[in-house]
This record gives C-alpha cells, structure tokens and sequence, in this order.
C-alpha cells in the first residue's frame, strides 16, 4: 500500500537520521521561540506550511495543574456520587466494592499502555491518530467517529441531567427546563470557544470541588460508621450481615449473586468513562513529558481512594434493600434523593448536607458537559487532521481553539431540549443509549492500538528505553494491552445479558447492543471510502509531529520553598 493511503504525513524538510537511526525533519534547529515551535509542529502534522498558517493549530495552553485535574475530573464523575446507587441496589456491597475495583484495575491497564503512546506522541484528540496510524485508516475513521458521536450525545445526557439535578429545589420545578439547559450550554460554550486555558481553569475549579467534597464523604463515613453521629449507634459492618454481603440478581443462589456482581462491573465500566480525557488533553499540554506521566501513574491511587474506598463505605452505611433507594430508584428522582451518601446522611440525621451535596451533583454535570464539548471537538480535529472529515474543521482561532469543531459539537447539544416534553423525553432516552457501549469501544480501540505500536517499535528497531513513559511490565510484550483488550471485549459481549432472562426482551437488546453495528458499520464505511488495510508495522508512523515536539526546550520548574515543593508534587 502506498503510503499515501495512511491518511498521515511524515516530518516535512530534509531528513537526516539520528544515533538510532530515526529520520526527524529539518525543522529541528528552526526554533527561536515556542510560536516557532507551534508553526512547525502544525507543519509537521499538515505536511506544509502554508496549511499551517491558512488553518492555525492548537495552542498548548494547558498548564500542569489543569492537566492533573483534568484527570482526577476524569476519575470522579455523577456515577460515584448518583449513578452508583443502582449498581449497589443490584449487586450488594461486596459486589459493587469488587466489581468497581476489577474494572479499575482494567481501567489502569489500558492508561498506563495509553500513556507510553501520549507521552511519544502528544497529538490533539490523539486517540484516532494511534488508531489510524498503528492499525488502520479504517479503524481509525471509526474510532474516531464513533467518539466523536458518543461525546456529542453523552454531552445531551450531562447537561439534561443537570436540569434534572436542579429540580431537587422544588423551588426550581416550576421553572421550564428549557431555561436551565439554555444556561448550561452557554456556560459550556463560553469555556470553550476562547482559550483552552479558560477550559482548563474552570476543570481546575470544578475538580477542586468534586475531591473536597469526596473527601469530606470519606470522613464523614467513617465517622458514621464508627458511631460518631448522636442519633446512630455504631454500624460496622452490619449491613453486610443482614440483609447481605451479595444480592442476588435474575436468578437464586450462587448464579443470582455472580450475575448481580457482573452486573456491578458493567455499570462500573461506564462509570469510568472520561478517564482516558487527560490524553486528549495531551496536545494542547504544556511540557507533556512530564505533566502527562505524572497524570498517568497518579491514576491507580485516584481508583483507588476514591471508588474503593467509596464503594465501601456506601456498603457499609446503607443496605442495598433500603426503602429509600428503592424508592428513588423506581420513581426516577431527581438529583441527590438517588445517590447512597445522602440516604446515609439522611439516616444520620444530618439534614444540611443533601442539598450541598445536590450542589455538587450540578457542578459535576456541569464539568462532565464541559469535558464532553472540549473531547468531542478535539476529535472531530483529530478527524479533520487524519483527512477522515472535512478540512474545515482544521480552522483555530488566534487562540487555538478548533472554533468549527467546538460549534459542530455544541450544536448538538440542541437535542437536550428534546427532553423538556415527556413524549420525547423517550426519544431522547433511547439516543443516548446509543453511547452507553461506545465508551468500551473506545477503550477496546486504545488497548488495540498500542498493542500494534508496541508490534510497530519492534519491527522499527526503537529501544523501549526510547520512550519518555515506559511500563517495564510491558517491556518484553504489551502485556497491559492484552489484559485490558479481553477484559473489555468480555465486557462489551456480555454487556446485555439480562435481556435473555426470562425471555428474549427485543427492546432491551437493541438498547444494550446498538453501539456494536455502529462501531462496525462505521469501519464497513472507512474501508470502503478510505480503501485501506491493515498497517504493517515496520511502515506504522511513528514520527509524524514528533521532530517539532522535540525541539521544544520546557523551563524546569525549581521550587523555591515547602510550599512550592509540595504544590509541584500535587501539580
């Protein structure tokens, strides 16, 4: 196959090797200053200059603290303060304390491979560029698609679940939802038309509040648990002994309680969704060699205090069979009424808290919204660079934001306010079903992509001691690939086993399994358009952008006392 046919371009300018006989564009001794630096990478990546210069390029705006919240942003979404309380009510508390920790671990896996790929090449909405230049302009144009369009519309369920959350003041019902979902969008339109950086400060903000908030939880949970509270004796875990550790789920006995805890990792793996945000993020990063790793391996700890921890103490302070779960389950209540931390405040007693709590279910909705324009518009420029969507989306502002990409995918936000009648509130349902699988696939597509990169720097001769974040566990064979790679595939296969009990439910069916005709019809469409095959790895790109990246000298950042030390730590 001619390399044309990539859909990629390789370093413009004269190409010399290196000690290790890699060929970098000339471009190398061309910068004066980091505008030089932006000009060139933009080169690199369209093929010439005058492209670079008619269309702009992103601007790396985002500072090391916006990146290192933008991740734990990414980590603690409405599933661990709301969406949790139906697994719980499923699977029981050790279900749900097992479940999410299994799909955290697959989670990591798939992060840490996904981090040696960002961190090599920190591309904007870099994740269909690994697809298409590792495995196959076809999967990558399906990739890429497939997120853009999962971003879009889950972009709609965050905003329309933050009209929803509001509605927890009744003060509020009286109001039309239109008016609040008019708002949000031009809240989230205003964070991201202007500058990333603006984007980026207020994650900053929006994260600060979610991990205080998480935390204050955690203690607060211990305390009750331990009878801190007057109008509670001391729980332990009670709740684990009666009404149980596991429920049962479709079926009795042992099968009952394996299906309620599978159950459990199928919520849980859209729970995660929006943690792989921080490599998107990766091209528009200062200094992304540092700042990228740091966000990378700080996942596992972020899994592990704030779902772990929060899986088990939801467990052990309210039973799963609790009337008010059930209750807010069934009727569809909005806001904090649903979510298993305010149940437990409000069997504390605590009556203050729920509608700060509620408070913080909004601005979460509000970020994940904000999270979804900024990713969905990334990849949609993504598309346009890999030549998979119309040229004009490759237009930046002075500024560097992708202004037709960030407009295109806020438009279809539109479709929110298709939730404000009950009739087409269930048209509306059923669109954003069409993203609860689209997330796996997209992990699939990750785990995918860096096992054919790590193929492509074998076949290439590069040393793994080459890469700037290297996973020594992955250094003989991409191991953290294959593991996640079939933990997810099981996922997404098994994803609606409960429509065949009891009955063969058609509605549901369509429901859970939707998203994988897409995800291939979408392929189906690349192949045929992009008449592609399958990469061989000795001709993978590995380059393209990167001669531009390494030119880029980042000031070391020296703390100059306590303070500073412990902030860079964090930041």
């Amino acid at each position: 196959m001619e390399k044309d046919n990539l859909n990629v371009f390789r370093d413009s300018g004269s190409e010399s090797p290196d000690a290790h006989g890699y060929r970098h564009g000339s471009v190398d001794n061309k910068f004066e200053s980091r505008r030089g630096a932006k000009i060139n990478e933009a080169t690199d990546i369209y093929g010439d200059v005058q492209t670079a210069e008619d269309y702009g390029y992103v601007s790396r705006g985002l500072k090391s603290r916006h990146i290192q919240f933008i991740a734990l942003g990414g980590t603690i979404g409405t599933g661990l303060f709301l969406g949790i309380g139906r697994a719980f009510h499923t699977g029981g508390p050790l279900s749900i304390l097992l479940g999410y920790t299994f799909v955290g671990l697959a989670v990591f896996a798939m992060m840490m491979s996904l981090g040696e790929m960002a961190t090599w090449l920190p591309l904007p909405g870099s994740i269909p560029h690994f697809a298409t230049r590792y495995v196959e302009p076809a999967f990558g144009f399906a990739t890429g698609w497939n997120t853009w369009y999962s971003n879009a519309i889950t972009l709609c369920a965050e905003i329309s679940a933050a009209a929803t959350v509001i509605n927890y003041w009744e003060g509020a019902r009286d109001i039309n939802p239109a008016a609040w979902i008019s708002i949000v969008l031009a809240l989230i339109l205003f964070l991201n038309i202007f500058a990333v950086s603006i984007y980026g400060e207020a994650e900053f903000i929006f994260a600060s509040v979610k991990i205080i908030t998480i935390i204050g939880l955690l203690i607060l949970a211990l305390i009750i648990d331990v009878g801190g509270v007057p109008s509670q004796h001391r729980l332990g875990f009670q709740y684990w002994n009666n009404p149980g550790a596991m429920n049962t789920y479709i079926a009795s006995g042992a099968t009952g309680r394996f299906l309620g805890f599978w159950a459990v990792m199928v919520n849980a793996a859209f729970s995660y969704g929006g943690v792989e945000n921080v490599a998107v993020a990766a091209g528009e990063a200062e200094d992304p060699r540092r700042n990228i790793p740091k966000a990378v391996r700080r996942v596992f700890w972020r899994i592990l205090f704030f779902y772990v921890l929060g899986t088990l103490a939801i467990g052990v302070l309210v039973p799963y069979n609790d009337t008010n779960l059930l209750n807010a389950i069934e009727n569809d209540e909005p806001g904090a009424a649903a979510s298993p931390w305010v149940i437990a405040i409000r069997r504390a007693n605590i009556d203050a808290l729920p509608a700060i709590i509620n408070a913080v279910i909004l601005t979460s909705a509000t970020s994940s919204g904000n999270a979804f324009l900024y990713t969905g518009s990334r990849y949609l420029f993504a598309l346009a660079q890999n030549k998979q969507a119309p040229r004009f989306f490759l237009r930046c502002t002075k500024a560097g934001v992708p202004y037709f990409c960030v407009l295109v995918t806020w438009a279809i936000a539109f479709l929110t306010y298709l939730s404000c009648s009950s009739g087409s509130a269930k048209v509306f349902t059923w669109f954003q079903n069409l993203t609860t699988i689209s997330t796996l696939f997209t992990w699939f597509a990750i785990c995918l992509s860096y096992i054919r990169f790590h193929h492509a720097m074998a076949a290439q001769g590069i040393p793994r001691s080459d890469l700037p974040f290297r996973v020594r566990l992955n250094d003989r064979a991409p191991v953290l690939g294959y593991i996640a790679l079939i933990f997810f595939s099981l996922v997404i296969f098994f994803n609606g086993f409960d429509v065949f009990a009891g009955g063969f439910n058609y509605q549901g069916f369509i429901t859970d399994y939707i998203g994988v005709p897409i995800f291939f019809g979408l392929y189906l469409i690349g192949k045929i358009f992009l008449k592609s095959r399958w990469v061989p790895s000795s001709e993978a790109d590995l380059f393209s952008g990167k001669a531009a990246l390494d030119a880029i000298e980042w000031p070391a950042r020296v703390p100059r006392n306590t303070l500073e030390r412990i902030w860079f730590w964090i930041a």
